[in-house]
Order: C-alpha cells, then sequence, then structure tokens
C-alpha cells in the first residue's frame, strides 16, 4: 500500500508525523455515513447547556472575522496530511460572542446527521482550533464535512466533526459516537490515543 496511497514522512517530516502515521498521498474521504450535501440557506448553528443560549446563521457566521490556516491533519486509521490550507473562523474569536457558565468543563460537538464527539474545553479553548468553510482555496465540500466542520489540529482527527451545526457545553464529561464505541476519550496523536482501554 505504501508508495502508491501512503509514503514515508522524509527526514526533515519526521518530527511532524506521529507514532504509527503515514503520509498520505490524496486526502482520504472517511465517513460513518452518507454524505450530506447542506445548503448554506437553511444553515444553523446553535449554542446550548451551560451557556447562553444562541443561534448563528451562515451570514452570521461568515461576519466573523476569518482567517487563514494551515494544519497538519492526522487520522486515527493511520494517516497523516501535512500542510492542509483552510480558511474559517478561530475557535477563540467565535467564542467572543457567546456568554459561558464558569462551571463548563467540556463541549460536546453536534453535526447533521445526529453524529456527535466530545471534547474537554481545555482541548477546545486552544489558539490553533478553527471552524473551517474552505480547503485549498475552495468551499468546503460536503465529503470533507462542508459548509463547515471544526479543525482540532493537535487530536485525531475524528474530533474535527465534519458538518457540525451545535455546541452544548457541559460542566461534565459526555462521551460522542466513536467515544461510546470504542475510541478513546480524548484522542492526542503523539500518545497514540487511538482506542479505549475497555476495548483493548
Amino acid at each position: 500500500m505504501l508508495g502508491k496511497f501512503f509514503r514515508k514522512p522524509e527526514s526533515d517530516q519526521a518530527g511532524r508525523v506521529p507514532p504509527g502515521q503515514h503520509l498520505t498521498n490524496g486526502f482520504p474521504v472517511l465517513t460513518y455515513g452518507s454524505t450530506l450535501p447542506i445548503s448554506t440557506e437553511n444553515w444553523q448553528f446553535r449554542v446550548w447547556g451551560k451557556a447562553k443560549e444562541a443561534v448563528f446563521s451562515w451570514v452570521d457566521f461568515l461576519s466573523l472575522p476569518q482567517s487563514s490556516f494551515t494544519a497538519d491533519f492526522h487520522c486515527v486509521t493511520t494517516w497523516s496530511k501535512l500542510d492542509v490550507q483552510w480558511t474559517g473562523v478561530k475557535v477563540l474569536d467565535f467564542m467572543q460572542h457567546l456568554e459561558v457558565d464558569s462551571t463548563a468543563a467540556h463541549v460536546m460537538e453536534h453535526c447533521y446527521g445526529d453524529y456527535t464527539t466530545n471534547i474537554a474545553l481545555e482541548d477546545f479553548l486552544r489558539d490553533e482550533n478553527f471552524f473551517a468553510h474552505t480547503l485549498f482555496g475552495e468551499p468546503l465540500p460536503p465529503d470533507h464535512g462542508g459548509p463547515l466542520r471544526l479543525v482540532v489540529p493537535h487530536l485525531y482527527a475524528w474530533k474535527s466533526a465534519k458538518w457540525i451545526n451545535g455546541l452544548e457545553f457541559l460542566d461534565h464529561e459526555e462521551l460522542g459516537f466513536w467515544e461510546r464505541n470504542g475510541y478513546h476519550r480524548r484522542g492526542e496523536p503523539w500518545a497514540e490515543e487511538r482506542y479505549s482501554s475497555r476495548f483493548s
């Protein structure tokens, strides 16, 4: 399989590729369920839980400060892609428009199609995290999570939820879809936190 689809990192890239990962020659699409085409005219993003409830339209989201990002992307299925170029909204910029209770400690990401994934608030509130609507200069395709996905570069990519449409702030940890089905609660690539100890 190496050579056609995947390759070993060059010597100057080795420090950027976590253990057990191979560099991909493309950008694989892995999705549980079918790809969801979602119209931005009807798209909404909701915030609730341990936060003042708020709803954002697509126009609202695009009116927020926009930034460009270059980030490495690591999938739990052992492939990595370096220097992926995105455009979107920093999580910390988005948070400026929310009122979150001081008791909030965890976040559940909710998506069209009913996918969920959990993330600790301290992992969510990092400067390098962002909501992406553009990939390599083009609108984010539906199969890569368009119109909007979260990107959390320091964790495995299942935490970078596709088709995201809501954040539920919690004062306790709840597990999302893959976490309930054997994946690690956190998913840190450099520690190879792929699967829960319950399933290993």
